[in-house]
């Protein structure tokens, strides 16, 4: 043990690896919520920049009601931020083909409402659906500035 403290030089490759470790727990429990609007709009704006375009059909229509999130802590100290809109949540489910296979999923298009007529969508309407072409299962219908809807 005497030896080990005489080097300073290991003490210090020590000290820094147990400061870092402490750094990383620390920030695990700090750091700051969740938006998940922001993370789903970030995703929306990278698929219409990146994603190829496949022809879908429009599956079915829901309206839920508004989530409710509880003021807990998660497992590493962020909690999820409430959604801005408590309103009901639009649903569009949706399904598409990539080489053979088919996908079938959903989009929220809470807050799309700009670029989605919601009288003229009806269950089995063939629609354009935005696609990442490194993972087919990752798709929009809807984006910001896009709509694949007809």
């Amino acid at each position: 043990m005497k030896e080990l403290l005489a080097d300073w030089k290991l003490l210090l490759a020590l000290a820094g690896g147990c400061a870092a470790a402490i750094a990383l727990i620390v920030y695990a429990f700090v750091r700051p919520a969740m938006d998940a609007e922001a993370e789903e709009r970030k995703r929306r704006l990278h698929l219409n920049l990146i994603g190829r375009i496949a022809e879908g059909q429009v599956v079915e229509l829901a309206e839920h009601p508004a989530p409710v999130v509880e003021a807990r802590r998660g497992l590493l100290g962020s909690r999820p931020r409430p959604l801005t809109n408590n309103g009901p949540r639009h649903l569009v489910s949706y399904s598409y083909s990539i080489s053979g296979v088919t996908y079938q999923t959903a989009q929220d298009i809470t807050g799309l409402e700009s670029q989605v007529c919601f009288e003229r969508l009806v269950a089995g309407q063939p629609a354009s659906v935005k696609y990442d072409p490194s993972n087919p299962s990752d798709s929009i219908l809807v984006a910001d500035d896009w709509s694949g809807l007809r």
